[in-house]
């Protein structure tokens, strides 16, 4: 009776086997893509949801993993309410899907670590696994990690210090302004400037520190009166989607020459608003449009194809998050390396891993889940055909590196001390 039992286990985990192959060979794994398609950041979501979709056909074409699966971006639209976005996972698990990416918004990531956590503890059978391309509060991988978060974009302590060392060696700057978004991420640039500014050139003066409310400014004027009455020679802002591109109108239209150092000014819609503006315009990213120039630049001109004109504002865009490339490229292997779709079996065969991109080699944080790329300070210039040959939004302005932090180099200390199921 015992071999018997044994033929028929033998017989049936074959069956099995055979069945799950044949299953990966054709299935998808469906991503929810919880982010804002409409309201006033409905442009940044849509461009986001066409790079994951360039990405995902892009993985398609050249065969899949697991023997031939592909990605599915199923898109949930947020409005960049937290709570919006709450009732916007439990549709993605009521249908099955249980892997989320999202980046508009800390307070929407927050809710969404938390939602997530609950929900893999109540139902540990039917995980879910939180991919977070661009919400950058440093919490989120120190003090609040979780092993069902990952994230793939360098946060804010990252960036500013990025920024601060490039401050530091320019020595003509003695006063910085500081404008922020009203709300936990631009709260956490403001702060950490002033502690970074302070240790790396005491004898900058902050000459301004303001909070406006998010997207319910219209007119940007008096701000930046008030950064031309403070003397700035810099102005520090973590401002994104309309709130950047219309305080860069602002800075346009008044004429102001200051150095602009910025998280995402050359995102969708921003360089178009700058003119004459761009000349000071500095962003920090993890990669730009004139480094690695040609390697990059068929990718590009795939994805300006494949979306010409197809953006909710009417407009055109180059490719721009490097950083949702290396994290589907990333989970390619990590599917592979775990040989199963199972969210927690992807999770582990995602930490510590190292990637080679078109921009640096990048190290997933095995201890917080944090990632470490390079990053760099680039500014805008006129193209010349040479070092900047490609502009942003036919502006005749590029990015150009001027300063660069290996990825190693960009690790900040963790207060995270995560638990593992």
């Amino acid at each position: 009776m015992k071999l018997k039992s044994l033929l028929l286990f033998l017989v049936g985990a074959f069956v099995f086997s055979i069945f799950s192959t044949a299953m990966a060979a054709s299935g998808t794994i469906k991503i929810a893509y919880i982010d804002p398609l409409s309201g006033g950041f409905g442009d940044v979501g849509d461009a986001g949801q066409k790079h994951f979709q360039f990405m995902a056909d892009k993985i398609k074409a050249e065969g899949g993993f697991l023997g031939g699966m592909n990605f599915e971006i199923v898109p949930f639209d947020n409005k960049i309410s937290a709570k919006e976005s709450l009732v916007q996972l439990k549709h993605a698990i009521d249908q099955g899907i249980r892997f989320i990416t999202q980046g508009n918004g800390s307070s929407v990531a927050g809710a969404l670590i938390e939602a997530v956590k609950k929900h893999n503890r109540r139902n540990p059978d039917k995980t879910v696994l939180y991919f977070n391309y661009a919400a950058v509060t440093p919490a989120f991988t120190q003090s609040k990690c979780d092993f069902w978060h990952f994230r793939f974009d360098a946060h804010v302590d990252m960036k500013i210090a990025a920024i601060t060392d490039a401050i530091k060696d320019t020595p003509s700057i003695k006063k910085v302004y500081l404008l922020n978004q009203d709300y936990v991420f631009g709260h956490a640039v403001s702060a950490a400037a002033k502690k970074m500014l302070k240790v790396k050139r005491p004898d900058i003066k902050i000459v301004g520190d303001t909070f406006h409310p998010i997207l319910k400014v219209k007119d940007f004027s008096p701000y930046v009166a008030k950064i031309r009455k403070s003397g700035a020679q810099a102005v520090i802002t973590g401002n994104w989607g309309a709130d950047m591109s219309l305080l860069g109108k602002g800075v346009n239209e008044s004429g102001l020459k200051a150095s602009f150092y910025t998280f995402y000014a050359g995102g969708l819609g921003t360089p178009s608003t700058m003119g004459k503006a761009m000349d000071g315009l500095r962003q920090v990213t993890e990669w730009h449009d004139n480094l690695s120039v040609e390697e990059n630049r068929p990718f590009d001109q795939k994805f300006r194809k494949a979306y010409n004109d197809k953006f909710s504002n009417g407009g055109k865009a180059p490719w721009y998050y490097g950083r949702i490339r290396t994290m589907m490229e990333m989970l390619v292997k990590a599917f592979n390396k775990a040989g199963s779709t199972d969210p927690k079996a992807v999770a582990y065969a995602l930490e510590g891993m190292e990637h080679t991109t078109y921009y640096g080699k990048v190290v997933m944080g095995r201890k917080d889940h944090q990632l470490l790329q390079p990053l760099y300070i680039s500014r805008f210039t006129k193209t010349d055909g040479k070092m900047v040959k490609y502009d942003r939004e036919n502006t005749g302005y590029g990015p150009t590196t001027e300063f660069k932090t290996d990825a190693l180099d960009t690790a900040t200390p963790s207060s995270c001390k995560m638990k593992r199921p």
